[in-house]
């Protein structure tokens, strides 16, 4: 074999393609992520699983869909039995570290401070470690304090307070004393998510800076689901939205701050790690920034929180190029472990991005995109609003359960002003996608599956797909934990694979 790459995958926290000025918004100032762009190769349609901390993070780190890996919502953690990233390059002979938000153990948004199995505890830094090294008083004044640039100059907040900086200099240091074996790093920042905590200079930049929504910014939501407008109304987002513009010098100043943060570390990389390494940049979703009258993310698919950057850059060549094809979070760690050269296990619900590193194009991909709620501890943005979105060739379909779906004309209507679910003209487009995406729910065995998501409003004739009681998944490389109900006879088992039970 090949002497076997090493990774550094490194994401952020809220920040879509709409606020990356190598995806075409030059005024809000991402130089090293632009700079990684121009290196490597840029995936123009990239999508968040769910546009939803915990729930994208467990598809990313797991390779598994958020419904079966058990972190359906934030602040639930993964299934016991599903091995993550970490355990899987582990187990093959990787040094595996995690630096960052990690948002997976099931605790709240700090995290439990104990590093989870398959990665190093030496470099583990979650939120409660970053906690750890705070006074009250800086608690105090990082979660609740630090509202303006005023704040911010009155505190004389430096980068070296801030948990980005800190989380750079740890991912520095894993590089500086790695190992002689090859590595998986991960560099995950919780910036530009609230709180905004950087240093003055960044968000001065952007204190007179009206970010221009797009058509987005006049969206009535006539003719959108019910809880979209609730949403809109609990925001008063009205208020900060002037002639289709909004300011948010804060959450603008931590993007470029992060940048510069992540610049940190891909200097690193080029100067201390083996030549055969890949950078991956990527992050978990968006932020609404009164588009479509909402701020935040929640139970939505708009391209606000749902399009994500994703940058590799490659060892040797520097091909510089874009990349067309469909492509998810789950897809990025079947193709870490087949360029590792490594076994693909049949769990893993992604596809490798190989072929496309290569040079190819798959016109036929979708993506898919599910969301259930925001939260198990409370009911934000009207609790459990179970949504399943496809996104394939220039449409999208949304159906949200229990209310009005949608469906817009990407390459006509960008800005997903226009829900044309009802429109005549495209109810075969409609119901081309709505069948595949209920055949990849029973592919899937999406555990909220049902003949409600097959009869919707505009489809009230559709045959619904009895698939049989007790019927045993498909022999796909899990293990035969699971007896027939009728015969007792072994079948097919759902949620564990060989070896991995502790």
């Amino acid at each position: 074999m090949a002497e076997q790459p090493n990774f550094v995958l490194i994401m952020t926290d809220s920040q879509a393609t709409n606020i990356v000025g190598a995806y075409g918004h030059p005024d809000l100032w991402t130089p090293n992520i632009d700079a990684l762009a121009r290196r490597g190769i840029k995936f123009e349609r990239a999508y968040s699983t769910c546009p939803l901390c915990t729930p994208a993070r467990a598809a990313l780190f797991s390779g598994i869909y958020s419904h079966t890996a058990g972190a359906w919502t934030n602040n639930l953690p993964l299934g016991s039995n599903i091995k993550t990233m970490g355990q899987r390059f582990r187990d093959q002979g990787y040094h595996t570290a995690y630096v960052g938000k990690w948002h997976l153990d099931g605790h709240d948004y700090f995290g439990t401070g104990i590093c989870p199995d398959g990665w190093d505890p030496a470099y583990w830094y979650d939120g409660r470690c970053y906690l750890e090294e705070l006074t009250e008083e800086e608690i105090h004044l990082w979660r609740q304090g630090l509202q303006s640039l005023e704040d911010l100059r009155a505190h004389n907040i430096q980068a070296e307070f801030t948990w980005a900086h800190r989380v750079s200099d740890r991912a520095i240091d894993f590089l500086q004393r790695r190992e002689d074996r090859p590595f998986v790093l991960v560099v995950s920042y919780d910036e530009p998510h609230h709180p905004f905590t950087a240093p003055p200079d960044y968000v001065e930049m952007f204190q007179d800076y009206d970010y221009p929504i797009g058509p987005a910014a006049f969206d009535s939501l006539e003719g959108k689901p019910a809880h979209h407008r609730e949403w809109a109304a609990s925001m008063e987002v009205a208020r900060r939205v002037r002639n289709g513009t909004i300011r948010h010098p804060m959450y603008f100043g931590c993007n470029s701050f992060v940048d510069s943060e992540i610049g940190r570390v891909i200097d690193a990389v080029h100067d201390l790690a083996p030549a055969n390494t890949y950078i991956i940049f990527t992050s978990d979703h968006g932020d609404m920034l009164g588009a479509h009258q909402l701020m935040g993310k929640g139970p939505a698919m708009y391209e606000e929180i749902t399009h994500i950057p994703l940058i590799i850059e490659p060892p040797g060549e520097k091909p510089g190029r874009s990349v067309s094809t469909l492509v998810t979070h789950v897809d990025l760690l079947p193709t870490m472990l087949e360029l590792a050269g490594l076994d693909v296990p049949p769990i893993l619900e992604g596809e490798s991005l190989v072929p496309q590193l290569r040079g190819e194009e798959d016109a036929d991909r979708a993506a898919i995109m599910e969301f259930h709620r925001y939260e198990i501890e409370h009911d934000s943005w009207g609790g459990f609003l179970p949504v399943r979105s496809i996104v394939a060739g220039g449409y999208k379909l949304v159906i949200n359960l229990l209310h009005t779906d949608e469906l817009y004309d990407l390459e006509h209507d960008p800005a997903e002003v226009h829900n044309l679910i009802e429109d005549p003209a495209l109810a075969e487009v409609r119901n081309a996608l709505h069948d595949r995406l209920l055949d990849w729910m029973y592919e899937k065995r999406d555990p909220f599956r049902g003949p409600v998501w097959e009869r919707r409003p505009w489809r009230k004739s559709r045959r619904l797909q009895w698939r049989g009681q007790f019927r045993p998944r498909p022999a796909d490389g899990y293990a035969p934990e699971v007896r027939y109900y009728d015969t007792g006879m072994p079948a097919q088992g759902v949620k564990v694979e060989f070896g991995s039970k502790k």
